[in-house]
């Protein structure tokens, strides 16, 4: 399995599906599916049944995950980069803007 790019929190811009062109914040990732959730993209009405607890039932909108192929990060300037992976002066791996090379 190889390492993601793109992380909890980073902002990202979708670039295939339904959802083309909104700029949105990743919610989660499921690194073993290679698939991102993305507030606000790819939302489903899940209907659940009546229970004892709900005795009317109810439709729930939820967000389902989509490829991690379909997203590109956005850098500080809002424009989409490609990411790379490199070490600092530190040793520590940092990510880096692979158009501008600054560390995001």
């Amino acid at each position: 399995m190889s390492k993601l790019n793109i992380k909890k929190g980073d902002k990202v811009k979708v670039i295939a599906g339904n959802s083309r062109g909104k700029v949105s914040v990743v919610t989660s990732v499921l690194p073993n599916e290679n698939k991102i959730i993305v507030e606000g993209v790819g939302v489903v009405s899940k209907h659940n049944k009546p229970t004892s607890n709900n005795p009317n039932g109810e439709i729930v909108k939820k967000e389902m995950p989509i490829d991690i192929s379909n997203v590109m990060l956005l850098d500080q300037k809002g424009n989409t980069t490609r990411i790379g992976r490199r070490e600092n002066k530190n040793g520590v791996t940092e990510r880096y803007s692979v158009n501008t090379g600054n560390v995001i």
